[in-house]
């Protein structure tokens, strides 16, 4: 950290939460919902150095924005799921910034794989 008037930043992380979603290129991904986890970690600024309740980001309201990104209506690319979810994530007072992990565990490839994912890191404007 910086100077000693700089203001604590902390980091709420929701990790591996999931849902079913419509997403990806191929015609049966825009109709039948697939499963796909997302990890969303904000940094948040507080107002001073002693936490307060003003200081605190409700993870029910950081779910409830993942679920209504991803389960809203189809999209074609995790890259899009990231960036919305971004978007209202850094909307909320006292996010500075994000970094939104989406992965895709059923992939159709020719070989085993874990999983697909699309990670990216966003600030505040």
């Amino acid at each position: 950290m910086g100077s000693s008037r700089e203001k604590p930043l902390d980091v709420v992380t929701l990790k591996g939460m999931r849902f079913h979603a419509r997403i990806g290129v191929l015609p049966h991904e825009a109709e039948i919902a697939q499963s796909i986890e997302v990890d969303a970690s904000l940094w948040v600024r507080r107002s001073g150095t002693k936490l307060t309740a003003k200081d605190i980001v409700d993870y029910r309201r950081v779910y409830d924005l993942v679920a209504e990104v991803v389960t809203h209506d189809h999209i074609s690319f995790l890259e899009e799921v990231g960036e919305r979810i971004a978007d209202r994530a850094l909307q909320l007072p006292l996010v500075d910034r994000v970094r939104i992990a989406v992965r895709k565990p059923n992939v159709a490839l020719p070989g085993p794989l874990a999983y697909a994912e699309v990670a990216l890191e966003r600030e505040r404007a």
